[in-house]
């Protein structure tokens, strides 16, 4: 596995570096966002560690580049924010998976690993999910609806992703913050409604069926057959 670290603190890259190293792992550092970007031009990653507080370009600058070069490409996230709300930023920036400082090094293995896992079964779950008239390809994260293109956020897409990979089974509010922010869900905030809400609208336009059903004091369920929302 080939990793690039973007981290400008020298005391935590070497630390990474040395740990990955000794674990197998091939390993580049880049000091700043900038450089990052241009290894990653030319190199052939599996993972990206990704600082939150870089010079110039901030760590969510960099990681929305990222996305723009390659979708399926997995980033991991370090910083030291640890509220709710800085996870959603987080991730909705386009990072997979985050880790806040200090963290344990085993853990930080673990993440990795299990990111590396997660792109291997992406690339062969290749085909297009349908439902109805919607199409998306999980590969190429085109999404379309009665052949029009749908542009969707990285954590609409992975909303979307998930009740399709689930369709016709309730789904709760926890099971969407635990599988698509990969955080434990807190019934004061509402951020899933709030997504939802945002691919609802982008799916939902003009006279076409919602596909995305609300069950009052249950969840949600995406169904094939849909009607109006409870």
């Amino acid at each position: 596995m080939k990793i690039l670290l973007i981290e400008d603190e020298k005391k935590v890259a070497n630390f990474i570096q040395q740990g990955l190293s000794e674990t197998g792992f091939e390993i580049d550092v880049a000091s700043d966002g900038e450089i990052g970007l241009q290894m990653i031009h030319t190199n052939a990653y599996d993972v990206i560690i990704l600082d939150w507080l870089l010079p110039g370009k901030s760590g969510i600058e960099v990681c929305r580049e990222i996305r723009k070069l390659d979708a399926s490409l997995p980033v991991l996230m370090l910083t030291a924010k640890d509220t709710i709300d800085d996870k959603v930023v987080g991730l909705e920036s386009g990072a997979d998976d985050y880790l806040t400082k200090p963290f344990a090094f085993e853990e930080l293995i673990a993440r990795i690993r299990a990111l590396y896992r997660r792109k291997q079964i992406t690339l062969v779950d290749d085909k297009d999910l349908v439902i109805e008239d919607l199409r998306v390809n999980p590969i190429t994260r085109k999404v379309y609806r009665g052949g029009e293109e749908i542009f969707l956020s990285t954590k609409e897409f992975e909303l979307l992703l998930y009740f399709l990979r689930h369709k016709n089974r309730i789904i709760t509010r926890k099971m969407l913050a635990e599988a698509v922010w990969k955080i434990d869900f807190d019934t004061g905030t509402n951020f899933v409604e709030v997504y939802i809400n945002y691919l609802r609208k982008k799916l939902d336009t003009g006279s076409r069926k919602p596909l995305i059903l609300t069950i009052r004091g249950a969840g949600y369920i995406m169904k094939e057959e849909s009607g109006e929302n409870n």
